[in-house]
């Protein structure tokens, strides 16, 4: 009995976040469409989904954040945000950390999501991770948003494992390529709870405090392109580290 019921609260966990997505897309809908129709107002655009949408759904969930700060992001400034992948929360999440505007580079097949999709299209970088073209136009229309001023986002994991008894899986090079290429700091960052909040599994999840840290900046001024491995395995290794120390704790 008490598995049935707690199957039928989680149930109800998951139908309360789809709501909690759709409901401020549909409040909202006409002032985050106008914000869509040039890219000169995606500031504005960001500001709508940071606080009207990715906080509402946080707290909403019962999933307070709580961030640690090793290094704090400066007002005006481009980064590379990275961190590891595990839940649907890691959005929220991320658009909760930084006050800087940026722009998520994700998978094309996110498009599909009802209501979310449309927006999804029209402010993201997207990617077909098997087609060698798109991902170098990736790089082209990235170029584009730092020189607005806006920072990049990148899950470098790629995706989300199938097991996920997994800690963190290999990071993919594109983040750390792109971060050199352009001179911007990669920024690592932690998402601790947020599997355990609400993993993709669908019997599973559950409120309660969402931690991250951000952890100290990865300059690259003084990086190459063959040096992307070197970096790429330097940022894994902090968030995998940091995932055994909470995991132990």
């Amino acid at each position: 009995m008490f598995a049935l019921i707690k199957k039928v609260g989680q149930t109800l966990y998951r139908i309360w976040f789809y709501i909690l997505v759709a409901f401020p897309i549909i409040l909202f809908f006409p002032f985050l469409l106008v914000t869509t129709l040039s890219e000169k107002w995606y500031p504005q655009f960001f500001w709508l989904a940071r606080n009207l949408w990715a906080r509402p759904i946080l707290y909403g969930m019962g999933c307070p954040p709580r961030v640690k700060w090793e290094e704090r992001l400066k007002k005006g400034k481009s980064y590379m945000l990275v961190a590891n992948h595990t839940s649907m929360l890691d959005i929220m999440l991320m658009l909760h950390i930084s006050k800087n505007p940026f722009v998520f580079v994700g998978k094309k097949e996110l498009v599909k999501i009802p209501i979310f999709g449309f927006f999804y299209k029209r402010v993201c970088i997207m990617v077909d991770r098997e087609d060698t073209k798109s991902r170098t136009g990736v790089y082209r229309r990235a170029q584009r948003r730092l020189n607005q001023g806006l920072s990049i986002c990148i899950f470098p994991e790629g995706g989300v494992p199938d097991d996920e008894s997994i800690i963190l899986d290999h990071f993919k090079d594109g983040a750390f390529k792109m971060a050199i290429a352009h001179k911007i700091p990669v920024v690592p960052m932690t998402f601790i709870d947020n599997k355990k909040r609400f993993s993709f599994t669908f019997f599973s999840g559950g409120p309660g405090v969402t931690r991250a840290t951000v952890h100290s900046f990865f300059k690259t001024k003084k990086f190459k392109e063959e040096n992307k491995a070197e970096l790429r395995e330097k940022v894994r290794g902090i968030i995998y580290h940091e995932l055994q120390r909470a995991e132990s704790s």
